[in-house]
């Protein structure tokens, strides 16, 4: 079974969110694969469907973004999922706005949402799906920078932004199917 997760934070309030892009691909995969999310489980919101006979649970951790290993590590106990068989969908400050990366491991660059799935997991072997949100500008002192980022990623994307996210959450779909049906390699040489 593969494990699909999407970073985000649960609720109307924070839907829009450059954080959420993670739930916005998560939900466009969830109609291209006529998947509904509708069961709770392990802390998420989750489905379980087929790709090509192979089994599939998506899942949208209702913890909040900074405790997503809470819930991402009891859907991996409770379903024995081997951590190349996990797949995590999450924004990224350090790309730019529409650009995706496809990878395995890597360390959480200050992303608290990464930070609490490898604690939870005590691992960095997974596959990550890295979608760009662009970084904003900062002032110069620290405490303006940290408030800057955490203000930036809480706020909803600009209408110019979203016609070029609009673009990227269906590339992010054909990305994730084709590491199901392709493998890692595959989906890194065409989609990164």
């Amino acid at each position: 079974m593969k494990l699909i997760v999407r970073l985000g934070n649960p609720g109307p309030a924070y839907a829009g969110n450059r954080h959420n892009i993670g739930f916005m691909c998560l939900k466009h995969l969830a109609g291209k694969l006529g998947i509904p999310l509708d069961r709770a489980q392990g802390r998420a919101r989750t489905s379980e469907g087929k790709v090509d006979g192979m089994r599939v649970l998506l899942a949208r951790p209702q913890t909040g973004m900074n405790l997503s290993g809470e819930s991402v590590s009891r859907l991996v106990n409770k379903f024995h999922i081997n951590r190349e068989d996990l797949f995590v969908i999450h924004d990224d400050l350090d790309l730019p706005l529409g650009t995706i990366r496809i990878r395995r491991g890597g360390r959480s660059a200050g992303h608290r949402g990464m930070e609490s799935i490898i604690a939870s997991l005590g691992s960095t072997d997974f596959i990550r799906v890295r979608v760009g949100i662009g970084r904003p500008e900062l002032e110069n002192t620290v405490q303006d920078k940290e408030e800057a980022v955490i203000d930036y990623v809480l706020s909803d994307f600009t209408s110019e932004e979203e016609k070029i996210i609009n673009q990227t959450i269906p590339v992010v779909s054909e990305a994730i199917v084709c590491l199901l049906r392709e493998g890692l390699s595959a989906a890194m040489n065409r989609f990164n």
